[in-house]
């Protein structure tokens, strides 16, 4: 049996994520990282993205909408934003919100664009999310 390293992903309403994991992939502020037990110690900002987790049974991954990683040699712990797993996103909803953003970006009126091209950003890593569910790697 491999050596597993402990992943809690927590947000601001519940823990989203608890387990053993073999390994975790996460986007961080200076890259990707990649995260086996025995890891050094590390604290990064995480960006939107997949988050990718590496299981026996093959890979799941989580939406995030940034917030920060710990990494320690037994264990890696994210305080996220928000963590969605693919079965937990509500497709339709994060196609209405990408079509909203898309449409607030090209409107040309004096809009608030971080916050369409963050929303835009969100949305489009919830689909992704979404759709890897549907055909997980095994």
């Amino acid at each position: 049996m491999a050596k597993k390293i402990r992943l809690d992903i927590v947000t601001p309403e519940r823990v989203a994520y608890s387990a053993d994991v073999n390994m975790v992939i996460a986007r961080t502020s200076s890259g990707d990282i990649g995260v086996l037990p025995g890891h050094a110690p590390l604290i990064a900002g995480l960006q939107i993205a997949p988050f990718r987790i590496l299981l026996d049974e093959g890979e799941a991954q989580i939406a995030l909408s940034g917030g920060f990683i710990e990494v320690q040699p037994e264990k890696v712990t994210l305080l996220a934003n928000t963590a969605e797993l693919a079965e937990e996103i509500d497709v339709e909803r994060a196609e209405n919100s990408k079509k909203r953003a898309e449409s607030r970006l090209k409107s040309g009126e004096a809009i608030d664009a971080e916050r369409a091209e963050i929303a835009l950003r969100r949305a489009v890593v919830r689909l992704k999310v979404a759709e890897y569910g549907k055909h997980p790697k095994a």
